[in-house]
């Protein structure tokens, strides 16, 4: 049975389907509403919720990128990807990962470019906050061993301590910086990028 989608819920269909395919992953709701010039993310979120309704796009509940676009065609929907935490990563002080080898959160396969492993790290903290990557939420990490300036990357530091910061490269070291205006950057001589963050997942009601 055909769809009828009326005309701005084609601008967000079209928008959402564009942006996946140009960055890999989908846009967040602030993006969809810039890119129809609305401020309302109510607004946006009633849209969604029609779409998903009609069976247009899959929402993942919590995740700030988490927007799947449905294959009319075929009825199929891109398939979520079941991701390791390999622990705790601070976004606050440098601490060392816990790694839990059983643990696993599934996430939008639209997150993801699938060209390189990825892993999931649980936050603790709040020097990220400014982000939007608040404690207790999952951070889904694809490894990279570069990062550009003003990427949000997993470092790990000389002492072996990882922590997840705003990647930045000075004449003659590299600035971490939060994104929280009370705490100051960690500078450091040599580090090691791990990974960037690629997508978030939270989780509500606990």
């Amino acid at each position: 049975m055909p769809i009828t989608l009326y005309k701005r819920q084609k601008q967000i269909v079209d928008f959402i389907g564009q942006y996946i395919q140009k960055f890999g992953t989908s846009p967040t709701l602030q993006e969809i509403a810039d890119s129809l010039g609305v401020s309302s993310l109510a607004t946006v979120h009633e849209h969604l919720q029609t779409l998903a309704k009609k069976g247009v796009i899959r929402r993942f509940e919590g995740a700030v990128r988490g927007i799947e676009l449905l294959d009319q065609k075929i009825g199929n929907t891109l398939e979520s990807v079941e991701l390791p935490i390999l622990g705790w990563i601070a976004a606050g002080s440098p601490i060392l990962p816990m790694t839990d080898p059983n643990a696993t959160l599934k996430v939008a396969s639209s997150m993801l470019s699938g060209k390189k492993r990825s892993f999931v790290l649980q936050v603790r903290g709040d020097s990220m906050i400014e982000e939007g990557i608040l404690d207790g939420d999952f951070v889904v990490i694809e490894e990279k061993k570069e990062a550009r300036d003003g990427e949000i990357v997993v470092a790990l530091l000389d002492n072996g301590l990882a922590t997840l910061k705003k990647f930045f490269r000075e004449a003659s070291r590299i600035r971490l910086e939060p994104a929280n205006s009370t705490m100051k950057p960690i500078y450091a001589q040599n580090v090691t990028v791990q990974g960037t963050v690629v997508g978030l997942v939270r989780r509500f009601g606990q």
